[in-house]
């Protein structure tokens, strides 16, 4: 069984800022991916890079004096986020990323273009989320981003790691980046250099489990959670997290402690530990990724 637990050196920035929303803003912009690396037995059609731990690390310093201005002056973010309709956290994060992009002042990145169009004729072939112009190295890039959350059963190994939904697992999402959103060679008449993913969010390992070894691409820089189907040890310090709370929980507790437990993601007080409750009625047969 595993010990609801995570290493205490693990540096999580975004927790000091006082505003939900500079708060998520934080852990979007200075989160490692929840990956290290591309697992050696994806199958690449298109290669692709994660940016390494120390470059978000970089990016959080660059950015701190700016995060410590909205978090006492949010309205600029607040305004910003306003354009968004729709209720996804996936596209919730890509506006923070956007919002962070947007201000040159903070990092190497010159925005060339944000949810680029590739065409032909009748046909829409795909979209790029983000084009940079790297004035570090030169570079033109691409960038996916995604926030993943993704269950892991059986082996760790990657075929059986899955989403809430079953059929959005990691292998799937993975071989997506690679087979069909980095497909392209150009966009908006630059040649694209470099291709990287920025996928964050969080990965859960069953409580219950004979499992010892996490695989190497897992970055165990990020805090890894738990999943199970039954009320895990310490309930009563537990409460549920509201969904925008995925991303980075509010500073102080939003809800009550949780007596009748549904699906979701709970959190521990004062100990951070995540705990993604599963009905085992809604836990289908495992099926290939």
């Amino acid at each position: 069984m595993f010990v609801l637990n995570q290493a205490s050196h693990l540096e999580e920035p975004w927790l000091q800022f006082k505003n939900l929303l500079v708060r998520q803003l934080a852990f979007c912009v200075c989160s490692p991916n929840i990956l290290s690396d591309t697992p050696p037995e994806l199958v690449l059609k298109h290669t692709f890079q994660f940016h390494d731990n120390a470059i978000w690390h970089g990016h959080f310093e660059n950015y701190r004096a700016r995060l410590l201005y909205l978090d006492q002056h949010p309205q600029e973010l607040e305004i910003f986020l306003q354009q968004l309709k729709s209720t996804r956290l996936g596209l919730r994060f890509e506006m923070f990323i956007w919002f962070w992009l947007l201000e040159p002042d903070y990092h190497p990145y010159q925005l060339l273009g944000h949810s680029i169009q590739k065409i032909a004729g009748p046909r829409t072939l795909g979209e790029l989320d983000f084009l940079l112009f790297n004035t570090e190295s030169k570079a033109i890039e691409h960038w996916e981003v995604a926030l993943k959350y993704y269950l892991a059963e059986r082996d760790f190994s990657l075929p059986y790691w899955y989403g809430l939904n079953r059929s959005d697992t990691l292998l799937r999402k993975l071989n997506h980046f690679s087979q069909k959103q980095f497909q392209f060679e150009d966009a908006l008449e630059h040649k694209i250099e470099q291709r990287f993913a920025v996928l964050k969010g969080q990965l859960y390992l069953p409580i219950e489990s004979k499992v010892s070894a996490i695989p190497n691409w897992v970055n165990l820089q990020r805090r890894l959670g738990y999943w199970g189907s039954h009320i895990p040890p310490q309930s009563a310090d537990f409460y549920r997290l509201q969904r925008q709370e995925w991303i980075c929980p509010q500073q102080h507790i939003s809800s009550d402690t949780a007596h009748w437990w549904s699906n979701g993601l709970y959190l521990q007080k004062d100990k951070n530990n995540f705990y993604m409750y599963r009905n085992l009625p809604l836990l289908s047969q495992t099926v290939k990724g």
